[in-house]
């Protein structure tokens, strides 16, 4: 007796999983948001000392960086939901163990948690190459902006709810700055059961399985993940450049980002005034996806990308001639240090969507994650070092040199791609 399989939908498959992908983001990244407010806080508070209050932050940023790499392994093996959904849960353990150092006041189970807790934004990350797997070359870049777009509810709602974390920790009896943490374990939990549940199909094996029917199987790849990455870069040059424009935007965002509020307060700026250009910073970085993937789409993802780089230029040069304190130069260059990393970002990611070989596609997407995760830990980390012994206006125009190597890798893709 033979069975006939019912042809698959692709464009209903895919529009299921954008939208529950748009949704589990917005969960997540609203989990995510609300531990990062008070993330330096705990850390102050467990150690004793302000000179460790960045550990916490590092050591997240640190943590989604491998977790990038290490759920692209479980998707190529397992597919984009399990590895989605390892990366919340994983998460969610981190929360507790951050809110069980709150509890005990052990500053290495702090650092532990957090490290975990960066799996979450890792699993965020992952999630616009997702979107990507099911959509055709001409709506790749909207797709993958969508998603990345969810991220802004959570960044905008997440710290708001700062007053009902005090009241479950209140509840629960732990102290008041592990409250947010329960919260975005709670969110990330959720995010986990709704993906999965709701991606099904899932988008990278559907899309292994259209590709077999119509071009037969894939190659069979027998080397290790680290060798598929390197025979892909090396058969794919604009490979190359994407990862590199995609390292230098993250890289020059975060080193000035982290270092804006200190620039601020030196001018005796109000904490509520540092919030909101740390607001408008967000809103150029999220806001605005969608209209970028389109103009990826519509313009070439290497124009984006070197537009990308020229608006960090701009932004940088506006920081750089920021006064202490707050300023219309220091709200403007936030506001297009955001921007330029969206641009950058957005169309660095739908060129490596683009280019990665299917069977080691997820292999080149956490390298690629990883890649961007580690320099911009590494630009982060540097940054107080170059205003405690330059100032700020000096590290704005060292990161030039990032921006610039933004600019470099969109020519240099334009050379290699048509799109």
């Amino acid at each position: 007796m033979t069975t006939t399989r019912v042809p698959i939908d692709v464009q209903a498959a895919q529009r299921r999983a954008v939208g529950t992908l748009v949704t589990a983001n917005a969960v997540g990244a609203l989990g995510i948001t609300i531990g990062i407010a008070t993330a330096s806080l705990l850390a102050t508070e467990i150690s004793g000392s302000e000179e460790q209050a960045g550990l916490a932050q590092t050591f997240q940023v640190l943590g989604a960086a491998l977790m990038s790499y290490l759920l692209a392994r479980v998707m190529t093996r397992r597919g984009r939901r399990v590895g989605l959904v390892t990366g919340y849960l994983t998460g969610a353990v981190g929360a507790v163990a951050v809110v069980a150092s709150g509890v005990l006041g052990s500053m290495l189970l702090l650092l532990v948690g957090a490290a975990m807790f960066g799996s979450s934004t890792a699993a965020n990350s992952s999630a616009r190459y997702a979107a990507t797997d099911l959509a055709p070359p001409e709506t790749r870049g909207r797709a993958l902006s969508t998603v990345v777009w969810a991220t802004t509810i959570g960044a905008v709602v997440g710290p708001n709810l700062t007053g009902l974390s005090e009241l479950v920790a209140g509840w629960l009896g732990i102290p008041a700055l592990t409250g947010p943490f329960a919260l975005a374990g709670a969110g990330m939990l959720a995010a986990a059961l709704f993906l999965a549940v709701r991606l099904r199909p899932d988008p990278l094996l559907l899309a292994r399985e259209l590709a077999a029917s119509t071009a037969g199987p894939p190659s069979t790849v027998t080397a290790t993940s680290w060798g598929r990455v390197g025979a892909a870069l090396r058969e794919r040059p604009v490979l190359i450049a994407a990862v590199a424009g995609l390292s230098g935007a993250h890289a020059a965002m975060v080193s000035v980002m982290v270092m804006t509020p200190l620039h601020m307060q030196h001018g005796g700026a109000e904490l509520r005034i540092i919030g909101v250009v740390i607001s408008v910073h967000v809103l150029g970085m999220f806001a605005f996806s969608p209209v970028v993937g389109w103009l990826a789409d519509r313009v070439g993802r290497a124009p984006v990308l070197a537009a990308g780089g020229g608006l960090l230029v701009v932004s940088l040069v506006l920081c750089r001639l920021s006064p202490e304190g707050s300023s219309w130069q220091i709200f403007a260059g936030l506001f297009l240090l955001g921007l330029g990393w969206s641009l950058a970002t957005i169309s660095a990611s739908t060129m490596i969507a683009d280019h990665a070989p299917l069977e080691s596609r997820t292999d080149v997407q956490g390298a690629a994650d990883l890649m961007m995760g580690l320099t911009a830990a590494g630009a982060g980390g540097l940054a107080g070092v170059v205003v405690g012994a330059f100032g700020y206006p000096t590290l704005a125009l060292v990161s030039v040199g990032l921006a610039a190597l933004v600019i470099g890798a969109g020519v240099v893709a334009s050379r290699h791609v048509t799109r």
